[in-house]
C-alpha cells in the first residue's frame, strides 16, 4: 500500500471532528466532509428551495463551514447536524422563495420542492388534496418552527441533533416541534404527516 493510499484510508476512517481538526493544518482534507455529507445536505435544501437553488446554497454551506472550522466543537464526532444548521440559516435568506413554492403547491398541487416529501408521507396522507393542505400549512409556519419540523421530518435528526444544528436548547426544540406539528395536524384535519415515529428513539 502506498503512502497516499494509506493516507486516504486514514481519512475515510476518521471521524468528522478529526478531519476538521486535521484540516486546520491541511485545508484540502476538508473536502472529505463534502464527500460524506454533500448528498444529504443537497437533498434537504432541494426539498425546501428546489433543485435550482440547491447547488448554490450547498456550496455556500460548505464554504461557511470551512471558514468556521476552527470554531467547530471537536467533542462532536459527527458534523452533519452542524452542517444542517448552517444550511438552514442559509435557507432563511431564501425564505420568500420557499414560502412562494409552498403557496404554489397549495394552489396547483404540483411543485418539485415537496414532491419527495409527499411521496414519503403518502401512506399517512392518502388524499391527493392533502398535499396542497400540507404545503399551505408549511408556508404558514414561522421559519423557526418550520426549520425544526423539517430537520426532524426530512433530515431525520434527533431532538439533541436539532438543538446542536440550530444552537437552541432541547426543550425549545420540543416546544417548537410540538407547535409546528399541532398546526400541521389542524391544517390536515387531524392527520399527522410526521414520518418519524416518536417511539423509534428519535427523541
Amino acid at each position: 500500500m502506498t503512502a497516499a493510499l494509506a493516507a486516504d484510508d486514514r481519512t475515510n476512517e476518521s471521524s468528522d471532528a478529526v478531519l476538521i481538526e486535521r484540516s486546520w493544518r491541511e485545508p484540502e482534507l476538508f473536502a472529505a466532509l463534502f464527500d460524506r455529507h454533500g448528498g444529504p445536505i443537497h437533498r434537504y435544501v432541494s426539498r425546501r428551495l428546489g433543485a435550482s437553488a440547491a447547488d448554490d446554497v450547498v456550496g455556500d454551506t460548505f464554504l461557511a463551514a470551512f471558514r468556521r472550522r476552527r470554531r467547530y466543537d471537536l467533542t462532536r464526532p459527527d458534523a452533519l447536524p452542524w452542517l444542517y444548521g448552517i444550511a438552514s440559516n442559509l435557507v432563511g435568506r431564501h425564505r420568500r422563495a420557499e414560502v412562494r413554492a409552498y403557496r404554489a403547491l397549495a394552489r396547483t398541487g404540483v411543485d418539485p420542492v415537496v414532491d419527495s416529501y409527499a411521496e414519503q408521507v403518502e401512506a399517512r396522507v392518502t388524499a391527493q388534496g392533502m398535499h396542497r393542505d400540507l404545503a399551505a400549512a408549511l408556508a404558514r409556519l414561522a421559519k423557526r418552527d418550520r426549520d425544526v419540523l423539517l430537520l426532524y421530518a426530512w433530515a431525520e435528526l434527533s431532538y439533541a441533533d436539532i438543538a446542536t444544528a440550530l444552537g437552541i436548547p432541547t426543550g425549545t426544540v420540543r416546544s417548537r416541534l410540538n407547535r409546528a406539528r399541532r398546526k400541521v395536524r389542524e391544517a390536515l384535519g387531524g392527520t399527522d404527516p410526521t414520518i418519524i415515529d416518536e417511539e423509534s428513539g428519535n427523541g
